[in-house]
């Protein structure tokens, strides 16, 4: 993981703190990219819960310069069987070789690739999909970020955010989401609409 985006994280989640709220951006990241994490989860059995709160942590709710310039979410450095595009900045070592995607969903896939090729992650797909904390940790223990209280930065974002309720959806469940969330909208912008529709139901 980049300092730089954990530096920003940690600042934006005491600003938060601060006011006593969620974050704006952070429930906007989750409603933009949920389906595409639920996705993953459906193909590569990665708790979606996990795979959103890394993407929030890793790319700051998508504010961090790795994910506005490269679409890389997830931190993740090139390793020496990438063959993509690559871009570079400083992280524990001056000038380090980041992955660059075409766009964001590319950068989910190939997150979950990275995590179910890798032998020193493979202990990991044995657990529950709900066992998200046994995943924080097995993802720290792994060695996946430096910082030492990644796990715990995983699964308080999860518990905060309630990430663990996309463990238990399907693309189906997250359609339905979004038309209610939809259909709210449009009656809070238009109370007439729920008015006249009591008034034909009488």
């Amino acid at each position: 993981m980049k300092r730089s985006t954990t530096t920003f994280f940690l600042a934006m989640v005491s600003a938060v703190a601060m006011a006593a709220q969620p974050s704006q951006q952070i429930l906007d990241y989750i409603d933009q990219y949920k389906a595409i994490a639920v996705q993953e989860m459906i193909d590569y059995r990665i708790p979606a819960s996990i795979t959103m709160a890394q993407g929030i942590i890793e790319s700051g709710a998508g504010l961090s310069e790795l994910a506005k310039e490269s679409n890389n979410h997830f931190g993740i450095k090139c390793h020496t069987d990438w063959t993509g595009e690559k871009v570079y900045h400083d992280d524990d070592e001056k000038g380090e070789c980041f992955r660059k995607y075409d766009d964001v969903a590319q950068s989910y896939r190939d997150h979950s690739v990275f995590l179910s090729s890798k032998p020193r992650y493979a202990s990991l797909f044995e657990l529950d999909l709900d066992d998200y904390k046994g995943w924080a940790k097995g993802l720290k223990a792994a060695g996946y970020a430096t910082n030492p209280k990644y796990a715990d930065m995983l699964i308080n974002m999860i518990e905060e955010y309630q990430l663990y309720e996309l463990d238990k959806m399907t693309l189906a469940d997250v359609k339905k989401a979004d038309k209610k969330k939809d259909d709210e909208k449009k009656t809070g912008d238009n109370p007439q609409t729920a008015d006249n529709k009591n008034k034909k139901d009488d």
